[in-house]
Parts: C-alpha cells; sequence; structure tokens
C-alpha cells in the first residue's frame, strides 16, 4: 500500500520558522512528528539565520503567504491537529487565528516561542497581547516553560495561578515545563479543568539543547494526531523528548541538537542480538 493512500498515518498542519541548523523549527517539528507516526505538512511563517547558539535576525512571511500554503494543504489534505511553533510578526497570528476559526474541530497544540534559546526575542508586547486574544482561547494543548507562562499570565505570582489563568483565557489543557527553573529535576505541570491534572519529574541532564520545545509540544500534537488523550499524549511526548535530549549530540559550537531518531539506533540494536 502506497502511504498516500494510508489511513492510518494522520497529517499534522505546521506554523514554524525555518531554522537553518536543522535543530530547532519545521525541521525538529518534521521529525518529532515522524517519530509518532504522523506525517508533518510544514507551513513557514518566518525564515530565521541562527546558529545552535543563537537567532541573528528573522525575516517574517506575509499574512497572505501563510494564509495560502496552510489553506493549500487544508484544502487538500485530511488535517488531524495542528502545531504552532515560531510566529514571527502580528500578521502571522492573526492569519493563523483566521485559519483556526474556520477549523474549530482539529486540536491545536502552542508552543508559544517568545524568545529563543539563546536569549534573543522573537515577540514584542503586542504579539503577546495578541497571542492571548487570538490563539490562546482556540488551543487545545498550551506548552510554555515557566517564563513564557509568566510573560503570559501577567497577573499570575506562582506556577498554578499562571496555568489557571492561561486556561481562564481559553486554553483547554496547559503544560508547563520547568527546565528554565532552580530545582534539582526538571518538574512540568500538567493542568486541565481549572486545576493541576498530574506533575511529572524527569531527570535534569547536564546540557542545553536548541530545539526541546519544538520536540515536546510537535511530539504532542502528533500522537492527539492518532486521537491518543491529551494526558497520555503529554506524558508520552515527555518520555520522547527527555531520551532524544539524553541522545542529544554537538554539532556546532553552542547547544546540542535532540536526536529525534535515537529510536532507529535502538530497534537496529536490537535487530543484532
Amino acid at each position: 500500500m502506497h502511504l498516500k493512500d494510508n489511513p492510518s498515518l494522520p497529517v499534522v498542519l505546521v506554523f514554524a520558522g525555518n531554522d537553518p541548523t536543522g535543530g530547532a523549527g519545521i525541521q525538529a517539528d518534521i521529525e518529532s512528528i515522524a517519530s509518532m507516526g504522523a506525517h508533518a505538512a510544514p507551513v513557514i511563517t518566518s525564515i530565521t539565520v541562527q546558529d545552535t547558539q543563537d537567532v541573528k535576525s528573522y525575516f517574517p512571511l506575509g499574512l497572505t503567504g501563510i494564509i495560502e500554503q496552510a489553506r493549500a494543504v487544508l484544502e487538500d489534505m485530511p488535517i488531524a491537529a495542528i502545531k504552532i511553533g515560531m510566529l514571527g510578526s502580528l500578521e502571522a497570528i492573526e492569519a493563523i487565528s483566521s485559519i483556526l476559526v474556520d477549523y474549530p474541530d482539529i486540536p491545536v497544540v502552542l508552543d508559544p516561542v517568545i524568545s529563543a534559546g539563546g536569549g534573543a526575542t522573537l515577540m514584542d508586547d503586542e504579539m503577546l497581547a495578541a497571542i492571548c486574544n487570538l490563539l490562546i482561547p482556540k488551543t487545545t494543548v498550551l506548552v510554555p516553560n515557566s517564563e513564557e507562562a509568566r510573560l503570559l499570565a501577567r497577573e499570575a505570582d506562582v506556577m498554578e495561578a499562571c496555568a489557571q489563568e492561561l486556561m481562564d483565557m481559553g486554553a483547554e489543557y496547559v503544560l508547563i515545563t520547568g527546565s528554565h527553573e532552580k530545582t534539582v529535576e526538571v518538574i512540568n505541570l500538567f493542568f486541565g479543568n481549572s486545576r493541576l491534572i498530574d506533575t511529572f519529574s524527569w531527570e535534569r541532564l547536564p546540557h542545553t539543547y536548541h530545539g526541546s520545545g519544538c520536540t515536546l509540544a510537535a511530539c504532542i500534537a502528533g500522537l492527539l494526531a492518532h486521537r491518543i488523550d491529551p494526558l497520555s499524549a503529554v506524558h508520552e511526548a515527555q518520555e520522547f523528548t527527555w531520551k532524544s535530549l539524553q541522545a542529544g549530540y554537538r554539532l556546532g559550537m553552542g547547544q546540542l541538537i535532540p536526536n529525534r531518531f535515537f529510536w532507529a539506533v535502538e530497534d537496529e540494536s536490537a535487530e543484532d542480538i
């Protein structure tokens, strides 16, 4: 059977920027979604100039270009989930919002990429407000790190209050990751139905990684595309992400790149036994 005829291969529509290192952005999403047994349909929102240390500059695509890319796919393929990463401009937020309005039944995973791993700012206050007003109300699973959660929920003082404020904005579920916190282990908090649903603890690895947030959010989207329930999707995506970081490799002079195909090496080793 040809893949195009395979009903078991769900399609995830991805909005993200292109990273020329291949560590984050669209390539990270494609690799992660493929590893979840789904097909990624990438819509470019921005062209970035970056290395494994930081984003140097970026060039956002216009509203029309983003909408036309997305609608060409939506009118041709049965989209099972949508993943949103780097936006790059207010126009991108407005473009994606207009798409989500027309497809309200497709689950949406939003990774609010406010700054790059190296610290470069990728979003101004106007864009932050637009995300809160236009995208979060249409989001199934919102995946901010703790710093992003504080910037989006400015009235809150603790993570639980941040999550509640984000759910009050309209997010159905919120997974706040704790890699930026000063804790021995990385503590991720999963919220839904106006309460804390689960707490996940992961060994803190010794390095920093380029594209870890992209990996986690894209994996969640890939699993939701298979109609896996959000709690199971969030747990499985975290496990995959941690393993990809553990198997990460250094190609540049900055952050390590996650090995999102670690499982292929494991399979080959098993076959050799």
